[in-house]
């Protein structure tokens, strides 16, 4: 084995669970649950395929936690009830005969609703309108709605939602680990922003309160699984803008990831659009590196842009235990193993994303 490629295919730990290599399958949203968000046959073998291709881990697409305001997307996975939960069951035991592991992302959509079957009504931090149109291939069409501010009530119920879905996950689906999901303009990312929470009360003010809201979940959640691997994904760009940047820069980082690292979360899933530029507009380090100096405890992810076995190289050589690849996993389901065997990498075809990014059944055959 190589030297670059030991920095990828050794083995690695988070927490007490034992991960074959240094590579993660990203989480991406499929929308090919049944119209009742339960998972699929064609799910599980879309899962199962990572692992089989050498996966040392496999995170979820975004699975929604509650019946009221958590569903982002029609066609959306959910673990909101206990059927859900039992479907997964089927995806989590194919994952495990291919000796995968299987993390499951919990996602609360906030403002960026296009497809809830409970609620015609979104809410969120603030009565704001989400930037952007809707996701075509997420059968999204026009702008986003304007969103209800969240009561206290509201709040309470979007934690308990995490806490239940957690404890689904582990006791009745069979999962391994838990991903929060609080990236991407999604619900707690909504809490995070500055223009997109405008509260005056404990959910609001400058960064460190506006992580309130993620810390809570965390604790929920930590609360409901007991010492399973745990973790929660952070961004600054958003599905619905591109562009964001933390006003607070390096300072705002350390908030972020030294509280979460305070919080005990065994892992950080940090996720760019290229994960080895810098972090903000005026230079610097990336957010991986800022990440590893702010949270030199936790297990840290990376995520963006690493789809060539050099730029995953270096993710690990910034700071990142594991690399999470999205588009290069879709196109090589198999990539470790190619890895492995100085195999060449397929390109992406974009044409799997289209026109509705549902698992196409041209994905399955590479398997």
């Amino acid at each position: 084995m190589s030297t670059n490629n030991e920095q990828i295919l050794t083995p690695f730990d988070i927490g007490n669970l034992h991960l074959r290599n240094r590579l993660a399958v990203a989480p991406m949203t499929r929308v090919s649950a049944t119209e009742q968000g339960l998972a699929t046959d064609t799910m599980a073998r879309y899962y199962e395929r990572f692992a089989k291709g050498g996966f040392g881990l496999v995170i979820t697409e975004g699975l929604y936690t509650d019946q009221r305001f958590a569903q982002g997307y029609a066609f959306q996975p959910g673990l909101s009830d206990d059927e859900q939960a039992l479907a997964w069951r089927a995806v989590t035991d194919r994952v495990h005969a291919a000796q995968g592991t299987l993390f499951a992302q919990l996602m609360h959509a906030g403002a960026l609703n296009q497809g809830n079957r409970f609620m015609t009504q979104s809410a969120a931090p603030s009565a704001v309108r989400p930037k952007g149109t809707q996701m075509a291939f997420y059968y999204g069409q026009g702008q986003y709605p304007v969103p209800q501010a969240m009561s206290d009530e509201d709040i309470a119920d979007a934690i308990d939602g995490f806490a239940r879905s957690a404890k689904r996950a582990m006791t009745l689906s069979g999962f391994d680990g838990i991903e929060i999901h609080g990236a991407n303009g999604y619900l707690l990312d909504q809490f995070l922003t500055d223009y997109t929470n405008q509260r005056d009360d404990r959910w609001g003010g400058d960064v460190r309160q506006r992580l309130n809201l993620t810390l809570e979940v965390v604790k929920a959640v930590r609360q409901a699984v007991g010492p399973v691997p745990l973790g929660v994904r952070i961004s600054q760009s958003k599905v619905n803008d591109y562009t964001h940047k933390w006003a607070e820069g390096d300072a705002g980082a350390e908030v972020i990831f030294g509280s979460l690292a305070d919080a005990g979360v065994d892992f950080i899933h940090v996720t760019e659009f290229e994960a080895w530029a810098p972090a903000f507009p005026d230079g610097g380090d990336s957010l991986v590196s800022l990440a590893r100096r702010f949270a030199p405890q936790v297990a840290l992810i990376a995520n963006g842009g690493l789809n060539a076995p050099e730029r995953a190289v270096q993710a690990r050589r910034e700071g990142a235990d594991i690399v999470a690849l999205g588009k290069a996993a879709l196109a090589n389901p198999d990539w470790p193993k190619r890895l492995a065997n100085g195999q060449p990498l397929a390109d992406f075809d974009p044409a799997i994303l289209g026109p509705i990014a549902n698992i196409k059944d041209s994905e399955l055959a590479l398997a």
